[in-house]
Protein backbone atom coordinates (compact mmCIF):
# COMPACT_ATOMS: atom_id res chain seq x y z
CA UNK A 1 0.00 0.00 0.00
CA UNK A 2 2.97 2.49 0.63
CA UNK A 3 4.99 1.43 -2.44
CA UNK A 4 1.06 2.35 -4.73
CA UNK A 5 1.35 6.03 -2.85
CA UNK A 6 4.81 7.05 -4.40
CA UNK A 7 3.71 6.00 -8.15
CA UNK A 8 1.30 7.17 -10.99
CA UNK A 9 0.74 3.69 -12.42
CA UNK A 10 0.84 0.22 -10.84
CA UNK A 11 1.72 -3.05 -13.16
CA UNK A 12 1.38 -6.52 -11.80
CA UNK A 13 2.68 -9.46 -13.85
CA UNK A 14 -0.34 -12.04 -12.70
CA UNK A 15 -4.23 -11.81 -11.87
CA UNK A 16 -4.43 -13.65 -8.72
CA UNK A 17 -1.45 -13.25 -5.74
CA UNK A 18 -0.33 -10.02 -6.92
CA UNK A 19 -2.98 -9.13 -9.00
CA UNK A 20 -5.86 -8.86 -6.58
CA UNK A 21 -3.79 -7.11 -3.87
CA UNK A 22 -2.01 -4.59 -6.37
CA UNK A 23 -6.00 -3.72 -7.86
CA UNK A 24 -6.77 -3.26 -4.01
CA UNK A 25 -4.46 -0.83 -3.51
CA UNK A 26 -4.01 0.68 -6.74
CA UNK A 27 -8.07 1.96 -5.74
CA UNK A 28 -7.37 2.95 -3.05
CA UNK A 29 -4.64 5.04 -3.87
CA UNK A 30 -6.51 6.53 -6.87
CA UNK A 31 -3.66 4.84 -9.38
CA UNK A 32 -4.04 3.63 -12.81
CA UNK A 33 -3.45 -0.06 -12.95
CA UNK A 34 -2.51 -2.98 -15.18
CA UNK A 35 -2.12 -6.16 -15.31
CA UNK A 36 0.10 -9.01 -17.55
CA UNK A 37 -1.48 -12.07 -18.28
CA UNK A 38 0.41 -15.11 -19.57
CA UNK A 39 -1.93 -18.09 -19.27
CA UNK A 40 -4.85 -19.30 -17.57
CA UNK A 41 -3.95 -19.48 -13.72
CA UNK A 42 -7.24 -21.41 -12.91
CA UNK A 43 -6.59 -23.97 -15.77
CA UNK A 44 -2.98 -24.61 -14.89
CA UNK A 45 -3.46 -25.28 -11.25
CA UNK A 46 -6.85 -27.71 -12.12
CA UNK A 47 -4.54 -29.72 -14.49
CA UNK A 48 -1.59 -29.86 -11.96
CA UNK A 49 -3.85 -30.59 -9.02
CA UNK A 50 -5.65 -33.33 -11.38
CA UNK A 51 -9.25 -31.59 -11.25
CA UNK A 52 -8.98 -31.16 -15.21
CA UNK A 53 -7.46 -33.09 -18.11
CA UNK A 54 -8.74 -30.56 -20.63
CA UNK A 55 -6.33 -28.55 -22.10
CA UNK A 56 -7.03 -24.55 -21.94
CA UNK A 57 -9.52 -24.16 -24.61
CA UNK A 58 -12.16 -26.55 -23.41
CA UNK A 59 -11.56 -25.38 -20.07
CA UNK A 60 -12.68 -21.81 -20.62
CA UNK A 61 -16.13 -23.68 -21.87
CA UNK A 62 -16.66 -25.55 -18.65
CA UNK A 63 -18.33 -25.16 -15.50
CA UNK A 64 -15.94 -24.93 -12.50
CA UNK A 65 -16.47 -25.69 -8.83
CA UNK A 66 -14.57 -24.94 -5.51
CA UNK A 67 -11.30 -23.48 -5.28
CA UNK A 68 -10.81 -23.79 -9.68
CA UNK A 69 -13.83 -21.59 -9.56
CA UNK A 70 -12.32 -18.82 -7.27
CA UNK A 71 -9.43 -18.24 -8.73
CA UNK A 72 -11.24 -18.37 -11.97
CA UNK A 73 -13.29 -15.53 -11.09
CA UNK A 74 -10.50 -13.71 -9.56
CA UNK A 75 -8.24 -13.43 -11.75
CA UNK A 76 -11.44 -12.58 -14.44
CA UNK A 77 -12.46 -9.68 -11.39
CA UNK A 78 -8.97 -8.27 -11.75
CA UNK A 79 -8.92 -8.42 -15.67
CA UNK A 80 -12.63 -6.11 -15.87
CA UNK A 81 -11.48 -3.99 -13.14
CA UNK A 82 -8.01 -3.32 -14.55
CA UNK A 83 -7.02 -0.13 -16.73
CA UNK A 84 -5.49 -2.33 -19.24
CA UNK A 85 -4.69 -6.08 -19.93
CA UNK A 86 -0.98 -7.28 -21.80
CA UNK A 87 -1.14 -9.99 -23.09
CA UNK A 88 2.16 -11.28 -25.30
CA UNK A 89 0.32 -12.95 -28.17
CA UNK A 90 -3.01 -12.50 -30.03
CA UNK A 91 -4.01 -16.38 -28.80
CA UNK A 92 -3.99 -15.03 -25.41
CA UNK A 93 -5.87 -12.09 -26.00
CA UNK A 94 -8.73 -14.23 -27.65
CA UNK A 95 -8.45 -16.07 -24.09
CA UNK A 96 -8.99 -12.98 -22.29
CA UNK A 97 -11.60 -11.84 -24.40
CA UNK A 98 -13.42 -14.75 -23.51
CA UNK A 99 -12.85 -13.60 -19.92
CA UNK A 100 -15.88 -10.77 -21.15
CA UNK A 101 -12.94 -8.51 -20.80
CA UNK A 102 -13.80 -5.60 -24.03
CA UNK A 103 -11.04 -5.78 -26.84
CA UNK A 104 -10.21 -2.10 -26.44
CA UNK A 105 -8.90 -3.10 -23.40
CA UNK A 106 -6.18 -5.44 -23.72
CA UNK A 107 -2.97 -4.62 -25.45
CA UNK A 108 -0.52 -7.17 -27.07
CA UNK A 109 2.86 -6.78 -26.28
CA UNK A 110 5.40 -9.66 -27.56
CA UNK A 111 7.83 -10.69 -25.23
CA UNK A 112 11.44 -9.91 -26.12
CA UNK A 113 14.31 -12.24 -26.42
CA UNK A 114 17.39 -11.61 -25.18
CA UNK A 115 19.69 -15.09 -25.47
CA UNK A 116 23.25 -15.20 -26.09
CA UNK A 117 24.61 -17.55 -28.21
CA UNK A 118 27.62 -20.22 -26.60
CA UNK A 119 30.84 -19.50 -29.08
CA UNK A 120 31.41 -23.47 -29.09
CA UNK A 121 31.52 -25.40 -32.10
CA UNK A 122 28.58 -28.48 -32.24
CA UNK A 123 30.79 -30.65 -31.45
CA UNK A 124 32.58 -28.89 -29.08
CA UNK A 125 29.28 -28.41 -26.72
CA UNK A 126 28.32 -32.34 -27.17
CA UNK A 127 31.62 -33.10 -25.75
CA UNK A 128 31.28 -30.31 -22.93
CA UNK A 129 27.33 -31.87 -21.89
CA UNK A 130 28.67 -35.26 -22.82
CA UNK A 131 26.22 -36.46 -25.15
CA UNK A 132 26.93 -38.00 -28.46
CA UNK A 133 24.90 -38.19 -31.77
CA UNK A 134 22.01 -36.43 -33.42
CA UNK A 135 20.57 -34.13 -30.63
CA UNK A 136 17.03 -33.51 -30.35
CA UNK A 137 16.06 -31.03 -27.92
CA UNK A 138 12.57 -30.23 -25.87
CA UNK A 139 12.79 -28.00 -22.52
CA UNK A 140 10.15 -26.59 -20.46
CA UNK A 141 8.42 -27.30 -16.95
CA UNK A 142 7.77 -31.33 -16.85
CA UNK A 143 3.84 -30.80 -17.08
CA UNK A 144 1.18 -33.14 -18.28
CA UNK A 145 0.50 -30.62 -21.56
CA UNK A 146 4.08 -30.02 -22.36
CA UNK A 147 4.04 -33.55 -24.30
CA UNK A 148 6.92 -35.03 -22.86
CA UNK A 149 5.87 -38.23 -22.83
CA UNK A 150 4.96 -38.71 -26.38
CA UNK A 151 8.14 -37.98 -27.27
CA UNK A 152 9.58 -40.83 -25.13
CA UNK A 153 7.06 -42.27 -26.22
CA UNK A 154 7.76 -42.64 -30.29
CA UNK A 155 11.97 -42.78 -29.83
CA UNK A 156 12.16 -46.27 -30.44
CA UNK A 157 10.98 -45.55 -33.94
CA UNK A 158 13.21 -42.97 -34.25
CA UNK A 159 16.04 -44.89 -33.64
CA UNK A 160 14.57 -47.15 -36.61
CA UNK A 161 15.40 -43.81 -38.81
CA UNK A 162 18.89 -43.43 -37.45
CA UNK A 163 20.27 -45.21 -34.38
CA UNK A 164 22.16 -41.61 -33.36
CA UNK A 165 19.32 -40.03 -32.68
CA UNK A 166 19.17 -39.00 -28.65
CA UNK A 167 16.67 -36.99 -27.02
CA UNK A 168 17.77 -34.47 -24.42
CA UNK A 169 14.62 -32.77 -22.24
CA UNK A 170 15.47 -29.70 -20.09
CA UNK A 171 13.15 -28.62 -16.76
CA UNK A 172 11.69 -29.94 -14.00
CA UNK A 173 8.67 -30.03 -12.20
CA UNK A 174 5.92 -32.48 -11.13
CA UNK A 175 6.34 -35.46 -14.22
CA UNK A 176 10.11 -35.55 -13.52
CA UNK A 177 9.74 -39.14 -12.05
CA UNK A 178 6.91 -39.99 -13.85
CA UNK A 179 9.43 -39.50 -17.09
CA UNK A 180 12.46 -41.02 -15.75
CA UNK A 181 10.56 -44.44 -14.96
CA UNK A 182 9.36 -44.33 -18.28
CA UNK A 183 12.78 -43.79 -19.82
CA UNK A 184 13.95 -46.62 -17.43
CA UNK A 185 11.14 -49.06 -18.19
CA UNK A 186 11.68 -48.66 -22.06
CA UNK A 187 15.47 -49.15 -21.82
CA UNK A 188 16.19 -45.70 -23.24
CA UNK A 189 18.22 -44.96 -20.34
CA UNK A 190 21.31 -44.17 -22.92
CA UNK A 191 19.34 -42.77 -25.15
CA UNK A 192 17.31 -40.23 -23.45
CA UNK A 193 18.63 -37.92 -20.86
CA UNK A 194 16.40 -35.61 -18.69
CA UNK A 195 18.87 -33.17 -17.48
CA UNK A 196 16.38 -30.74 -15.37
CA UNK A 197 16.50 -27.30 -15.09
CA UNK A 198 19.78 -25.42 -16.65
CA UNK A 199 20.89 -21.63 -16.45
CA UNK A 200 21.26 -19.77 -19.56
CA UNK A 201 24.23 -20.24 -20.40
CA UNK A 202 24.32 -23.50 -19.90
CA UNK A 203 20.77 -23.86 -22.11
CA UNK A 204 23.31 -21.99 -24.86
CA UNK A 205 25.56 -24.59 -24.55
CA UNK A 206 22.91 -27.59 -25.09
CA UNK A 207 21.43 -25.32 -28.07
CA UNK A 208 24.90 -25.27 -29.67
CA UNK A 209 24.82 -28.93 -29.37
CA UNK A 210 21.41 -29.78 -30.90
CA UNK A 211 20.60 -30.92 -34.36
CA UNK A 212 16.94 -29.57 -33.91
CA UNK A 213 14.25 -28.30 -31.02
CA UNK A 214 10.79 -29.88 -30.47
CA UNK A 215 8.40 -28.30 -28.52
CA UNK A 216 4.96 -30.63 -28.34
CA UNK A 217 3.21 -28.83 -25.91
CA UNK A 218 -0.90 -28.56 -25.74
CA UNK A 219 -0.65 -25.04 -24.68
CA UNK A 220 1.80 -22.38 -25.27
CA UNK A 221 1.08 -18.34 -24.50
CA UNK A 222 3.58 -17.40 -26.17
CA UNK A 223 7.13 -19.82 -26.19
CA UNK A 224 10.05 -18.20 -25.28
CA UNK A 225 11.94 -21.78 -25.72
CA UNK A 226 11.06 -21.16 -29.32
CA UNK A 227 12.60 -17.49 -29.94
CA UNK A 228 15.95 -18.75 -28.03
CA UNK A 229 16.18 -22.07 -30.17
CA UNK A 230 15.75 -19.87 -32.86
CA UNK A 231 18.23 -17.09 -31.80
CA UNK A 232 20.92 -19.93 -31.34
CA UNK A 233 20.24 -20.76 -35.09
CA UNK A 234 18.58 -24.12 -33.75
CA UNK A 235 15.56 -25.26 -36.71
CA UNK A 236 12.30 -25.75 -35.07
CA UNK A 237 9.50 -28.45 -34.80
CA UNK A 238 6.52 -26.99 -32.80
CA UNK A 239 2.73 -27.83 -32.17
CA UNK A 240 -0.35 -25.75 -34.53
CA UNK A 241 -1.14 -24.09 -30.53
CA UNK A 242 -1.46 -21.10 -28.71
CA UNK A 243 0.87 -18.23 -29.58
CA UNK A 244 3.09 -20.83 -31.77
CA UNK A 245 0.84 -19.94 -34.64
CA UNK A 246 2.37 -16.34 -34.25
CA UNK A 247 5.73 -16.78 -34.85
CA UNK A 248 6.16 -20.08 -37.07
CA UNK A 249 5.33 -19.97 -40.56
CA UNK A 250 4.87 -23.72 -41.98
CA UNK A 251 7.38 -24.18 -43.73
CA UNK A 252 9.20 -21.28 -43.94
CA UNK A 253 10.89 -21.03 -40.54
CA UNK A 254 9.76 -24.24 -39.03
CA UNK A 255 7.37 -27.45 -39.15
CA UNK A 256 3.89 -26.69 -37.40
CA UNK A 257 2.54 -30.00 -36.43
CA UNK A 258 -0.39 -31.68 -34.63
CA UNK A 259 -0.21 -31.52 -30.49
CA UNK A 260 0.56 -35.12 -29.42
CA UNK A 261 0.18 -36.92 -32.93
CA UNK A 262 2.47 -39.66 -33.12
CA UNK A 263 2.64 -39.83 -36.91
CA UNK A 264 2.95 -36.47 -37.38
CA UNK A 265 5.86 -36.33 -34.73
CA UNK A 266 7.91 -38.53 -36.65
CA UNK A 267 7.30 -37.47 -39.77
CA UNK A 268 8.33 -33.95 -39.01
CA UNK A 269 11.73 -34.84 -37.41
CA UNK A 270 12.74 -37.34 -40.03
CA UNK A 271 11.93 -34.70 -42.63
CA UNK A 272 14.16 -32.32 -40.81
CA UNK A 273 17.06 -35.60 -40.15
CA UNK A 274 17.05 -36.40 -43.84
CA UNK A 275 17.65 -32.83 -45.07
CA UNK A 276 20.62 -30.62 -43.81
CA UNK A 277 19.05 -28.00 -46.18
CA UNK A 278 15.84 -27.87 -45.17
CA UNK A 279 17.83 -27.61 -41.17
CA UNK A 280 20.12 -24.55 -42.61
CA UNK A 281 17.46 -22.65 -43.80
CA UNK A 282 14.87 -22.81 -41.03
CA UNK A 283 17.87 -21.37 -38.32
CA UNK A 284 18.56 -18.69 -41.13
CA UNK A 285 15.01 -17.70 -41.31
CA UNK A 286 14.59 -18.55 -37.45
CA UNK A 287 17.17 -15.41 -37.03
CA UNK A 288 15.63 -13.17 -39.21
CA UNK A 289 12.35 -13.78 -37.03
CA UNK A 290 13.60 -13.23 -33.84
CA UNK A 291 14.52 -9.69 -34.92
CA UNK A 292 11.03 -8.12 -34.42
CA UNK A 293 11.08 -9.97 -31.20
CA UNK A 294 14.11 -7.47 -29.00
CA UNK A 295 13.52 -6.63 -25.48
CA UNK A 296 13.94 -3.01 -26.08
CA UNK A 297 10.63 -3.14 -28.30
CA UNK A 298 8.41 -4.70 -25.41
CA UNK A 299 10.19 -1.82 -23.07
CA UNK A 300 9.38 0.71 -25.58
CA UNK A 301 5.52 -0.75 -26.23
CA UNK A 302 5.02 -1.42 -22.57
CA UNK A 303 5.95 2.23 -21.29
CA UNK A 304 4.58 3.66 -24.19
CA UNK A 305 1.13 2.09 -22.56
CA UNK A 306 1.53 3.00 -19.16
CA UNK A 307 2.60 6.42 -19.67
CA UNK A 308 -0.73 6.54 -21.85
CA UNK A 309 1.30 7.96 -25.19
CA UNK A 310 0.72 7.01 -28.62
CA UNK A 311 3.18 3.98 -29.54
Amino acid sequence: MGEAKKHDVILSLNAVSAGAPALRAARIRKKRFFVKIVGDYAWEIAVNKKKSSLLINDFQNTAQKGFINILAKTQRKVCLKADGVIVPSQYLAGIVKKWGVPSDKIHVIYNGVDFKESELTREEARRKIGIPGNIIISSGRLVPWKGFKMLVKIMPELLKISQFFRLVIIGDGPDKKQLESMVKNMGLERKVYIVGKKSREEMAVYFAAADMFVLNSGYEGFSHQILEAMAAGVPVIASAVGGNREVIEQGRNGFLIKYNDEFNLIEAIKGMHQSLELRDEFAAEGRETIVKYSVEKMIEQTFALLENRPN
